[in-house]
């Protein structure tokens, strides 16, 4: 099977496919740091680092061999969508409508299998308009579809993270959703033993590992590795990490002194993942942007690091990030755990 990843971001998606044998031969992804990202680590692929109103398929998607059945992948911005984004969550938001190239190449390419990823938000968002928008498209363009939202914990994947999947198929085959691949879930701590031992504001990039990877999951995305990349941690200042001594896991802001909370008009008003330390013995919490909720360290009185939270996306080891910390934070954070669109790739791929 080939494959088309739209939107793909640092290509979270694209690994998860390949996992399941799926050749994935092009990609589109505007934004430079991400598309550079994705160059990187799928050197065989064509990246189109391009706004994908630019893109057709007969320019730019010629080289597929129609023979081999195809699946076009990937989800529009999803910040509108957010629950966590209640500001943009309505049918103003310009990025709410991107969905609508998506169905405009799949209707250029007529793929035989279509999966439509986004947050849960999109469910609720305008009373369940988009959700509708997106299924009476497909429907139109001849595909028959099933959907269903998938927690990623439930796949072996070390974050309590809900997403949407569409799956549509062109040839009237439905898809059931996909059962749970774990009945335990993994654990931060499985997910961190062996990574090295940082501090507030470390910036190595490649390092030797702590420790053997003893965890099966850690084993899975360290392979034969000696050292990983990307060990860069946000600079705190030292009033935010004195914050941070305060927190027990699964703590928050409410944990925090009032008296080094004066910042904050009202501090009661702070969301509930702001300053939350994550728990050892449980899988995480929604990693999302997670620089600016400062999620807090398990053990360490600091911020996560850009390997950590890959960790907590199920990236392998050898996956690299490119370009400033924020950056790389960004791609981390808005990424579809490769372990759970690996799930998803072969629930259709057992119905080819």
């Amino acid at each position: 099977m080939q494959g088309i990843d739209v939107f793909a971001g640092a290509g979270g998606m694209s690994i998860g496919a390949t996992a399941c044998g799926v050749d994935v031969r092009y990609a589109i992804e505007r934004d430079p740091y991400a598309a550079e990202t994705f160059a990187m680590n799928h050197s065989c692929v064509t990246l189109y680092d391009k706004d994908v109103r630019e893109i057709s398929a007969a320019k730019h998607l010629a080289g597929l061999d129609r023979t081999q059945p195809l699946v076009l992948f990937g989800g529009p911005p999803c910040q509108g969508f957010s629950t966590s984004n209640q500001k943009n969550r309505s049918i103003v938001n310009e990025k709410n409508w991107l969905y609508q190239e998506y169905l405009r190449l799949v209707s250029e390419v007529k793929p035989d299998w279509v999966i439509f990823e986004n947050v849960k938000g999109l469910v609720e968002t305008e009373g369940g308009f988009f959700l509708d928008a997106v299924l009476k498209g497909f429907k139109a363009l001849g595909y028959i579809t099933s959907h269903f939202v998938l927690n990623s914990a439930d796949f072996g994947v070390p974050q309590k993270r809900n997403r949407l999947f569409i799956i549509g198929s062109l040839h009237g085959v439905s898809v059931s959703t996909p059962i749970a691949t774990t009945k335990k879930p993994v654990t931060v701590s499985q997910a961190f033993k062996d990574l090295p031992i940082l501090g507030n504001g470390d910036d190595l990039d490649e390092m030797e590992y702590s420790s053997a990877a003893r965890a099966t999951y850690a084993k899975s995305l360290r392979g034969s590795l000696l050292r990983c990349s990307n060990n860069v941690v946000t600079d705190n200042a030292p009033h935010i990490v004195e914050r941070y001594s305060y927190i027990p896991q699964g703590g928050n802001w409410e944990d925090i002194p009032d008296h080094l909370m004066k910042n904050y008009a009202d501090k009661s008003r702070c969301h509930t993942g702001i300053y939350r330390r994550l728990k050892e013995d449980e899988p995480s919490v929604v990693i999302g942007n997670f620089r600016k909720n400062m999620l807090v360290h398990p053990w360490i009185d600091r911020g996560l690091s850009v390997r950590e939270a890959a960790r907590l996306q199920s990236f392998p080891d050898w996956f690299r990030f490119c370009g400033t910390i924020g950056f790389q934070q960004q791609q981390v954070g808005n990424a579809v755990p490769p372990v759970l669109a690996k799930a998803v790739f072969e629930s259709i791929l057992a119905r080819q």
